[in-house]
């Protein structure tokens, strides 16, 4: 009776781990026959189909294939974000300095002309006397 239930455990157990290594395994990277007919052959024959997969069927290497799958990360544990913030955070700066600047020159020019036109008059007015 242990040995039927220790064999059973054993069947699972192999049925299982070949059929989600099919399924994690790239589709480009199986060898024989196609990702869905290796799984067909998975499901009606569980032992074989294991068996086959795991002699034929895998990829040469024989670790599984890890997905390339990236998990989102927040803002601040993302170092490209960072990094374009500080670069956003730079210009933004510059633009805020060369306004000020502008701003600044206008000013004087203003000044200047605003001046230029009072010695002028003056000098007209002087002329004059």
């Amino acid at each position: 009776m242990l040995l039927r239930v220790a064999l059973a455990v054993a069947v699972l157990v192999i049925f299982v781990y070949g059929l989600v290594d099919v399924i994690r395994t790239d589709g480009r990277l199986t060898r024989g026959i196609s990702k869905p007919a290796w799984i067909v052959v998975m499901i009606i024959l569980p032992v074989l189909g294991a068996i086959l997969w795991l002699l034929i069927g895998r990829p040469r290497d024989a670790a599984p294939q890890q997905q390339g799958y990236r998990h989102p990360t927040a803002p601040d544990d993302d170092p490209e974000f960072l990094r374009n913030l500080e670069v956003r955070r730079r210009n933004e700066a510059e633009a805020a300095r060369l306004k000020k600047l502008k701003d600044d020159l206008e000013a004087k020019a203003k000044d200047a002309d605003g001046n230029k036109g009072k010695h002028e008059n003056d000098h007209d007015t002087d002329g004059l006397k």
